[in-house]
């Protein structure tokens, strides 16, 4: 059967505590994604009204949609496959924090993409959707609403798409200071085995912390002077 025989090649790069290459792929992506919406969005709330906004707009949703189906493949493929048992996985406070910050991840990456859905889809249903701008999506079914009602789901549609904004800003930083500290630290796996199979950058950073210490060391020789004779 074909699902049991990815889930054997999955469970070969699980067992090594790394995720599969199809989690990689996927993690990196939308982070990259992510990383473009945030930028593109704060770029296109400052430009003027005319034909370049209504541009930007458009990419910026059809950016989003993409996002949206990722993260549903990417639910799938890990109750399909799911990831490696790793150090961050140890009982206790830091492994249910992880958790719970992962699930409001997950949370803004579907929050964020159905609120702009929504909005698109009460006040601009001249706007055609699309996934990345390769496959048509469709509007909600919202245009048998009064003109008052529509407006009112834009508004609320609108201050949730701002809120998950919000939320992701502070999430972001919290993540990747968590899995510095995971890495630097504790000296645990868990940037490892998310990494592309870049030995080079996996053995870096495995000999980071020791090159920030002889760098630390180094500094306050210098500081301290030549010994006394």
């Amino acid at each position: 059967m074909i699902l049991e025989a990815v889930r054997r090649w999955a469970r070969g790069h699980t067992r090594r505590k790394r995720y599969s290459p199809v989690g990689v792929a996927f993690h990196w992506t939308v982070a990259g994604l992510i990383l473009f919406q945030l930028w593109w969005g704060w770029r296109t709330g400052r430009l003027p009204v005319g034909y370049d906004k209504l541009e930007a707009y458009e990419v910026h949703s059809q950016v989003g949609l993409l996002i949206f189906v990722l993260t549903l493949l990417r639910m799938a493929w890990r109750l399909m496959i799911p990831g490696p048992v790793n150090d961050a996985d140890k009982p206790g406070w830091q492994s249910q924090a992880a958790h719970l910050t992962h699930l409001a991840l997950y949370a803004c990456l579907l929050g964020l993409p159905l609120s702009g859905w929504a909005m698109l889809s009460a006040t601009a249903r001249e706007q055609e959707l699309s996934v990345a701008g390769v496959a048509p999506w469709p509007q909600l079914p919202l245009d048998a609403l009064p003109e008052a009602q529509r407006w009112l789901i834009e508004a609320w549609a609108e201050q949730m798409h701002f809120g998950f904004i919000i939320l992701l800003l502070a999430l972001i930083p919290l993540h990747v200071g968590a899995t510095a500290k995971h890495e630097f630290v504790d000296r645990d796996d868990v940037l490892r085995g998310m990494l592309p199979g870049i030995r080079r950058l996996e053995r870096a950073l495995a000999a980071a912390p020791r090159r920030i210490r002889q760098g630390f060391d180094a500094g306050r020789r210098r500081r301290a002077g030549p010994p006394a004779p």
